[in-house]
């Protein structure tokens, strides 16, 4: 079932976001952030198959229509975007989607990939969200302490990539604050390994098992 873009009121102004609906017309929240690239097809296939999966899923445009094809200019894009300005959007994103007449429990998740990975653990710190999904997250300011993060973990990280050494401080901050987690390590695989537009990192059988477990994750936390 494929989405449209909409606005949605965000931060004193409006912000564009892909969001689609489920087959069944409503369900649980779902937030669905991006790569550094922005808010590509990919992000949009993404946030439509958790959509097919029983989700009302919104993926906000951070960066305001821009998009990157090649690393140089997606990590300037990246670190161009005011993180302070982009949780106040993200909030508002989950505002939106909480209040959507589509959304059956009134609650809202949100998983993200790369940045958005980060993203996502920056709004369970503000207490935007129910349940938190990173994917090989990373922000360019760096992880908020998980002493401040305030619903249940699950995190998807690449065997063979950097940000995973942020895992065990991450795993061992949230059990110590008594938050609710779980992280998967994907054996022989590298960052970004769910971006099947990527071929030289794509791997279906970790992007297939870590979208099951999240989906099994979030209907945990949201129904």
């Amino acid at each position: 079932m494929a989405g449209t873009m909409i606005t949605f009121p965000s931060n004193g102004s409006e912000t564009k976001g892909y969001l689609s609906l489920p087959p069944s017309g409503s369900g649980p929240g779902l937030l669905v952030i991006q790569e550094w690239w922005g808010l590509v097809q990919h992000i949009k296939n993404m946030a439509d198959r958790y959509a097919a999966r029983g989700f009302v899923t919104l993926a906000p445009d951070l960066y305001e229509g821009e998009s990157a094809t090649e690393p140089e200019h997606a990590m300037t894009l990246m670190h161009e975007l005011e993180i302070p300005h982009a949780s106040k959007v993200l909030i508002g994103a989950a505002g939106y989607l909480r209040s959507h007449e589509s959304n059956s429990s009134g609650k809202v998740g949100c998983l993200g990939y790369c940045m958005g990975g980060g993203m996502t653990l920056l709004l369970a710190s503000k207490g935007a969200i129910e349940a938190g999904a990173p994917f090989y997250g990373v922000l360019p300011s760096g992880l908020p302490d998980p002493d401040t993060i305030q619903c249940p973990i699950q995190g998807h990280f690449a065997e063979h990539d950097d940000a995973t050494d942020a895992v065990p401080g991450l795993r061992d901050g949230l059990t110590a604050a008594g938050v609710e987690n779980e992280f998967f390590i994907y054996d022989g695989t590298e960052h970004a390994f769910c971006n099947n537009d990527r071929p030289e990192v794509y791997d279906e059988a970790a992007a297939t098992t870590s979208m099951d477990r999240t989906v099994e994750f979030m209907i945990k936390h949201l129904s």
